[in-house]
């Protein structure tokens, strides 16, 4: 079982009824198909493991299921060139204007022929929920792409009640300060050699700093300048790296040199047992983290 890469952070409230079984048998009414001929994207469940083909893979109340999503691509620009020839054909062959609704017409029908040539990109995303704790944590580059999980996962079960984390603090003024100021950075939190800052002002520059001492004096400038930290590369605990986010998504998971080694010698041959570890592991340690970097941030917004 690989690791998550990202976490984008979600509330929810389980209902009492909540269940492994529950949610493997309603996400089973909706497994991945693959695109027919002529279908240009599909969408479902697949197992998150390879070792079993149940919907959910759990232990000790951590949940993981995956969602497949496939699309056909066509070229855009292969797809433009055909219906602008034939646009062209009717309107020399029968000396009139081709109007926008049958240009449409016609894309569609372009659309069509070359869906049964195209090539197919299958993109799997995966989801860890924490009924106990309230968490969803999703494996994905953007809330876009999150958002697609959650609509799937609502249909699925009927309803489903989530709201992005929101915390008290503006995170980026709480990173900011974390640059201004390393007295002020919270404990279990080290800064890398990574950030990005943003002008608030009405030119709203960007300065992307990668591989520098961040509390070097043309960094400081910046920021009393009024730009502000929106991205932030830290440390935590000594064994997770990973970069934050001013919207408190969580992105490039990376074990430390040390905390790596001592995974490894942990590992186990049994595949299932292997991944039972990591699962447990995985969902333990957000549930560590997570307590930790809200309170950075004056606590979580109650609704």
């Amino acid at each position: 079982m690989k690791p998550f890469r990202n976490a984008l952070i979600y509330r929810w409230q389980a209902p009492d009824t909540w269940n492994e079984e529950t949610l493997d048998a309603a996400l089973a009414q909706h497994p991945f198909v693959p695109c027919s001929r002529h279908e240009q994207h599909r969408h479902g469940w697949i197992a998150p493991v390879s070792f079993s083909e149940e919907c959910v893979f759990a232990k000790q109340g951590a949940q993981l299921i995956s969602f497949l999503e496939e699309d056909k691509v066509v070229p855009a620009a292969a797809l433009r060139d055909e219906v602008e020839q034939r646009v062209a054909v009717i309107e020399d062959s029968e000396a009139r204007k081709v109007y926008r609704k049958e240009r449409e017409q016609i894309k569609d029908e372009v659309m069509l022929e070359f869906l049964p040539r195209a090539f197919s990109r299958r993109k799997v995303t995966r989801a860890l929920l924490l009924a106990q704790e309230g968490w969803i944590l999703i494996d994905a580059g953007s809330f876009k792409v999150a958002e697609r999980l959650l609509n799937a996962l609502r249909e699925a079960l009927g309803s489903l009640l989530v709201r992005p984390l929101a915390v008290n603090q503006a995170p980026a003024s709480v990173m900011t300060q974390w640059l201004l100021d390393l007295n002020s950075q919270a404990p279990g939190f080290e800064l890398e050699d990574e950030c990005e800052l943003r002008d608030t002002g009405e030119e709203a520059g960007i300065i992307r700093i990668k591989g520098q001492e961040l509390m070097r004096e043309e960094i400081q400038a910046h920021l009393q300048q009024g730009m502000q930290a929106t991205r932030l590369a830290l440390v935590w605990q000594e064994q997770l790296r990973f970069l934050l986010h001013a919207d408190l998504s969580l992105h490039r998971f990376k074990l430390t040199d040390q905390y790596a080694e001592q995974q490894d010698q942990e590992r186990s041959d049994d595949e299932q047992a292997d991944a039972e570890t990591q699962l447990v592991q995985m969902s333990l340690e957000f549930k560590r983290l997570l307590p930790q970097l809200i309170e950075c941030f004056g606590g979580e917004v109650s609704l």
